[in-house]
C-alpha cells in the first residue's frame, strides 16, 4: 500500500508537535516555521500553522456516537489497536469518543477511538478482527 499525505491546519506548531510525537508516537520529518510534518504509521501528514482555519468539526450520530464528520485517522491490527487504546488511557489522554466496540455482531463490527488534538483536529483509530471487512458494504 502506497502511504497517503493529508495536511491540516494547527494553531500553534509547537504545541502540534508535542500531540503527534509525545502522545501518538508520530515521527518527525521537514518542518519549517510555519509547517511540519510527521511519520504518521508510515503515512506523512503535514501541520501547517493557521490558527483561523481550526475549529470543533460538526458531528452526526454513527451507531449512537456523536461523530465528528470531519476527521482522520488508522486502521490498526486488533491487537494493535488495543494496545495503543491502554497507552492513551494510562497517559491521561482525553477522548473525543471513548475506545469501544462499534457495530457490534455486524459485518462492520471494528474497535474504535476518536481524540482531538489541541487545534480541535479529530482524529479516529479502528482496528477490524477480521481485516477483510475493511470495505464490507453492509454494516
Amino acid at each position: 500500500m502506497h502511504p497517503f499525505h493529508l495536511a491540516f491546519p494547527v494553531r500553534d506548531i509547537e504545541e502540534a508537535r508535542r500531540f503527534y510525537v509525545d502522545v501518538l508516537g508520530c515521527g518527525v520529518g521537514r518542518s519549517a516555521e510555519r509547517w511540519i510534518d510527521f511519520d504518521f504509521r508510515g503515512h506523512q501528514i503535514s501541520a501547517h500553522l493557521m490558527p483561523e482555519a481550526c475549529g470543533a468539526a460538526r458531528a452526526h450520530e454513527v451507531d449512537g456516537d456523536d461523530v465528528p464528520v470531519r476527521h482522520f485517522g488508522l486502521v490498526l491490527e486488533w491487537n494493535e489497536w488495543h494496545a495503543f487504546a491502554e497507552r492513551l488511557r494510562e497517559r491521561g489522554t482525553a477522548f473525543r469518543i471513548e475506545p469501544h466496540i462499534r457495530f457490534q455482531g455486524k459485518v462492520g463490527e471494528q474497535a474504535t477511538l476518536f481524540v482531538l488534538d489541541p487545534s480541535g483536529n479529530a482524529i479516529e483509530f479502528k482496528a477490524f478482527k477480521d481485516p477483510s471487512r475493511l470495505f464490507a458494504r453492509q454494516l
